[in-house]
């Protein structure tokens, strides 16, 4: 027998930067939901191994699975599955992300009572899950000053044991929340049009929050959901070629790009861009972080520039063939109410 929120929600399962967690991901969401509920996995380029678990498990629980055979990005992903949603409800869910009984439910039960667009729950990080905090909402705002237009965004409680600070807690309104768990109001984000697939990596949450506040919705805080996302590292053999292209030049530039174009604004977490996409790189890649330590970082640069040139163009031809054809979405600034 079907659950209620079989006929409200549509979870939306996207690839985040690897694959090696993403076996754990699912189990636990399925152990954690509701039974009968409705998915849409999207499945762009994972290995054999977990290509194959996943077709196994789509049957064995009955959910869509879309398969693409290259490398996709975030809000590509997202758009592909949301064109699937039937139901009042999304919840977009990246493949890293572990869950807690009734998460579901209290973030569905946000949304009906009151009325928000986007409802996001605690966010938690690292192994062992849901005792430090990633995230409990946060502020996002643009601000002029003598050196321009800037955006910011600030997260609360980042860092913080959550036994420490649970009694803080409380539902309420927040101006950002991420995609690592985010409920949608479908109707909402349909009015709003696709998610901006000209960010290809980073701050996808933070343009769509700023949309969804520009054009008068609601965003909720909701801590009874909690949720914890498996960052790196470490980083599997098998994960490199999809990690380094998530933090890839190429592709870390064209977002904070598209985000100045839309906005008008800088990114205020654009500072010394060069060298944090470097770390990131080097947390996937020991040899990388060997070639600092011994031969300097100006070697292990050249290296690491090397190979993401060859990565990258590697991956933009196999994805020119896979998604031929296929117009990337991008969106307009809903009026401002």
């Amino acid at each position: 027998m079907k659950h209620w929120l079989a006929s409200k929600v549509t979870i939306v399962v996207v690839p985040r930067e690897r694959f090696s967690v993403a076996r754990r991901s699912l189990e636990h969401l399925i152990e954690n939901t509701p039974a009968g509920f409705e998915m849409v996995y999207v499945d762009g380029g994972s290995p054999p191994p977990l290509r194959r678990h996943l077709q196994q498990a789509s049957q064995r629980h009955r959910f869509r699975l879309l398969r693409y055979d290259c490398y996709l990005t975030p809000n590509e992903a997202r758009n592909i599955g949301f064109a699937e949603v039937k139901t009042p409800y999304a919840v977009f869910v990246d493949n890293d992300v572990i869950f807690t009984p009734g998460w579901l439910e209290n973030l569905v039960a946000c949304a009906e009572e009151t009325g928000a667009w986007l409802v996001g729950p605690l966010y938690c990080q690292g192994d062992p899950a849901h005792e430090i905090i990633h995230m409990a909402g946060g502020e996002a705002c643009l601000e002029e000053n003598a050196e321009g237009r800037w955006l910011y965004e600030v997260h609360r409680y980042v860092g913080e044991p959550l036994a420490h600070v649970r009694h803080r807690l409380r539902r309420e309104p927040t101006q950002v929340i991420e995609f690592h768990t985010m409920l949608v109001q479908s109707e909402a984000l349909r009015w709003l049009g696709p998610l901006d697939e000209g960010l290809m990596c980073t701050r996808e949450h933070l343009d769509l929050c700023m949309r969804v506040t520009r054009a008068g919705g609601a965003i909720y805080l909701e801590p009874r959901a909690v949720v914890t996302n498996l960052q790196p590292p470490p980083v599997a053999w098998s994960d490199m070629p999809f990690y380094l292209l998530r933090w890839s030049d190429e592709w870390v530039h064209t977002t904070y790009r598209r985000l100045t174009e839309t906005w008008g604004a800088v990114d205020g977490g654009d500072v010394d861009l060069r060298r944090r996409i470097r770390v990131w790189r080097h947390q996937a890649l020991p040899l990388l972080r060997a070639a600092a330590a011994i031969l300097g970082e100006s070697v292990a640069d050249r290296f690491d520039a090397v190979l993401d040139r060859w990565l990258t163009a590697a991956a933009r031809r196999r994805r020119q063939r896979v998604l031929a054809g296929r117009v990337a979405l991008v969106p307009r600034l809903p009026p401002a109410i």
